[in-house]
């Protein structure tokens, strides 16, 4: 196999996640004055931050977005997360095969809070995988699409970027990679949405997480 490194991205990657975190973010935008459909809030919110759209929320809901709303927000989600939260299928033997393909140089790369992602692999079963190599947007001078999680990822295994293969879900995922230098596959279970990432950059598209160690063995 040609790459020397393997990064994941976390939600929507190794764990689903969106959805749950998307209803209570709709949930509590309603309650605010916000109202929209589960859909429309995940088309819009999916691959961001909250934070980062702080002008777009308080413009909708007429009110400031407070640290003390970020709060119960985390909160809310965090207790919807390890309600509910399930492994995206066939992510458990894609992540042990990379580990066993190059040699333990995995890292997952996230645009999330690290509490977010830590407290996913772990209750997934993936935390040891990944020990010591999560890396979260949100401690980055920039996160998504800016190349530096990324980055970030690859410097602490010391493999240049460019021999690194990265697997995203979101257009803005994919253009943080591609911007890294690095060769991005993008999972895409719902085939509509492959065009976009495309677009984006993804070098690949495929639609179950257990057909990624196939694809790496020939590549």
């Amino acid at each position: 196999m040609k790459f020397k490194a393997i990064l994941f991205d976390c939600d929507g990657v190794l764990v689903d996640s969106e959805p749950l975190t998307c209803q209570v973010l709709r949930d509590m935008l309603a309650e605010s004055g916000w109202d929209m459909t589960l859909a429309a809030c995940m088309a819009f919110f999916v691959g961001k931050t909250v934070r980062e759209e702080r002008a777009v929320i308080e413009r909708n809901t007429g009110q400031p977005l407070t640290d003390a709303w970020m709060q119960h927000f985390y909160q809310r989600r965090n207790a919807a997360l390890m309600a509910h939260l399930d492994i995206i299928p066939g992510a458990q033997e894609a992540v042990r095969a990379a580990f066993t393909a190059v040699r333990g140089h995995i890292a997952c790369a996230s645009g999330a809070d690290r509490l977010k992602v830590e407290m996913q692999l772990n209750k997934v079963g993936l935390t040891d995988f990944f020990a010591g190599r999560v890396f979260s947007g949100h401690e980055m001078p920039r996160s998504k699409p800016a190349p530096d999680v990324y980055l970030a990822a690859a410097r602490s295994l010391n493999v240049p970027a460019e021999q690194c293969l990265v697997i995203e879900d979101t257009t803005v995922g994919v253009t943080a990679g591609i911007a890294a230098g690095a060769t991005v596959w993008a999972y895409c279970p719902q085939p509509g949405a492959a065009p976009a990432l495309l677009q984006a950059g993804a070098h690949r598209v495929f639609t179950h997480m257990a057909d990624l160690p196939g694809w790496w063995a020939t590549a």
